[in-house]
């Protein structure tokens, strides 16, 4: 039986309109039970630390549990492959780093694409590294452990928490830049007893493991690794005011699997938001050493685009490898 064209049409228009509908409904009516955050790192991580702040506050916004899931090993790969392979209904999260895009090239055998898999939702926060000497090395600023560098090479020893860490890459994007030789020294543990003790010269630390010795003058800082001056060091320089381009921080953010309804990210969005704007939040970060990153769904994914591109190179031009 052939339909009227009028009919036709009418039916047609209804099979387009109708699912449009039911996603707006389903993000009105999202989260209906408890959002696990899946968190690629052990407990008490800066990574953790932000999540549950986040989590805590959506679960008051909300009305539902957001709880954190902590999936540690490879360097978060296996969380962020447990929620690549999640159902895509915004139930499941992904707390992203800067981790996750120098892993993008670091490891060549992940099963997962982030840029492809994981669908960016919203920024959380930004922290930076500062550039840490033990008082024996004969520098008081950037230029002038450059020069001590340079007249140097291969004799000052650069400690990090493992190849492809956020200390590392920190360090090794200052070696390219300012053409100095340093020799990586990976710690699985704690560095800081031989950092204090001098067996090893500078540290790209995070601010809050390090800001005590600093104070103590027990270490020296010579400049933080962000594009501004951090408010938890506010006399410190940035390497950057010395090495022209150079930033090398820690970010995370909120991913979910790719084809959550868009509806859905941007509810996330807007919601995640709005925490970060709240002054306790704030207030919290801010003893991370860390501020607000609040971005579009869409700031977002060029970040996490131009970071994996960024650390790529450094991956390459450092011949990092995995433990």
């Amino acid at each position: 039986m052939k339909l009227p064209r009028r009919q036709f049409l009418h039916l047609a228009l209804g099979a387009i309109v109708l699912p449009a509908l039911s996603r707006a409904a389903l993000a009105q009516t999202y989260p209906t039970r408890p959002v696990r955050i899946i968190v690629g790192f052990p407990a008490g991580t800066a990574t953790d630390i932000d999540a549950r702040l986040i989590a805590q506050s959506l679960s008051e916004r909300l009305g539902q549990n957001f709880i954190v899931d902590n999936r540690p090993g490879a360097a978060s790969n296996i969380g962020t492959e447990d929620v690549v392979r999640a159902t895509a209904d915004g139930y499941t999260l992904l707390a992203v780093t800067s981790i996750n895009t120098v892993n993008s090239t670091l490891y060549d055998n992940l099963n997962f694409d982030l840029m492809r898999d994981i669908a960016p939702v919203a920024g959380t926060l930004r922290s930076p590294n500062v550039m840490a000497v033990n008082p024996s090395v004969p520098a008081a600023t950037v230029p002038e452990f450059i020069a001590y560098a340079k007249a140097n090479p291969g004799k000052l020893n650069m400690a990090s928490v493992g190849n492809g860490s956020s200390s590392h890459v920190a360090g090794e994007l200052f070696k390219a830049m300012a053409s100095v030789d340093l020799v990586h020294v990976p710690y699985r543990g704690n560095y800081f007893p031989d950092l204090l003790g001098g067996q090893v010269q500078v540290a790209f630390s995070p601010i809050p493991a390090a800001i005590g010795y600093i104070r103590a003058g027990t270490l020296r800082a010579l400049a933080v690794t962000s594009a501004t001056r951090s408010d938890a060091l506010p006399n410190i320089p940035t390497v950057g005011e010395f090495v022209p381009g150079y930033e090398a921080s820690l970010w995370v953010g909120i991913g979910a699997p790719k084809n959550t309804p868009a509806e859905i990210i941007d509810k996330l969005n807007l919601e995640i938001n709005a925490v970060l704007a709240d002054p306790k939040i704030r207030a919290q970060f801010a003893n991370l050493a860390a501020e607000p990153m609040i971005m579009t769904p869409a700031d977002f994914g060029k970040l996490i685009a131009e970071e994996t591109e960024k650390w790529a190179k450094v991956v390459k031009t450092g011949g990092i490898k995995v433990d």
